[in-house]
């Protein structure tokens, strides 16, 4: 009887500890937040030092990180001209460097007024891909970044317009 009760002691006891040598479940936003880690919502202040957007002195961008290295981008001039959110991917490089790569539709403006009575619009001309190199501060609360922004026409021919900026992003916090 007493070989039965030990037998039933390890048994119990190894069906507790394998589950504990799983890993662990993945931080939460708080928990991240003061880590070497990108994960979360941003705000950023961008300024373009070349190409077609270099007279724009007060753009934006609001950015997600995601766990999985996915993101989501828009910026304060998404509606002028009308261009939906961009979507990427990101990346660690090293200590507080991380690099993403994430992309945009570009809009052409109708015609005339006709063809905006007749149900066009705004229709798609192209692509463009911003490739950001983010340095996370010390304390996981701001970044600087460098972009390079390239623009592309509906064939994926490289368009003249592109250029590069640098970025002040504050995370998101309550």
């Amino acid at each position: 009887m007493k070989t039965t009760h030990w037998w039933l002691l390890v048994t119990l006891s190894i069906m507790l500890l394998v589950p504990a040598c799983g890993d662990p479940p993945p931080p939460s936003a708080d928990e991240s937040a003061g880590r070497d880690d990108l994960v979360g919502a941003w705000r950023s202040k961008i300024r373009f030092n070349s190409g077609a957007l270099t007279e724009i002195r007060d753009l934006e961008f609001l950015c997600v990180f995601n766990l999985g290295g996915t993101m989501t981008e828009s910026s304060n001039y998404d509606g002028a001209p009308p261009v939906p959110p961009a979507y990427g991917v990101w990346k660690k490089n090293g200590p507080h460097q991380f690099e993403a790569k994430y992309m945009f539709y570009l809009t052409s403006p109708p015609g005339t007024f006709e063809d905006i009575a007749k149900g066009g619009g705004w229709t798609p001309s192209g692509y463009g891909v911003l490739t950001e190199s983010v340095t996370l501060s010390a304390d996981g609360q701001s970044y600087s970044s460098t972009i390079a922004y390239n623009l592309f026409d509906q064939s994926g021919k490289s368009v003249r317009g592109g250029g590069t900026a640098t970025g002040n992003g504050a995370r998101i916090t309550f």
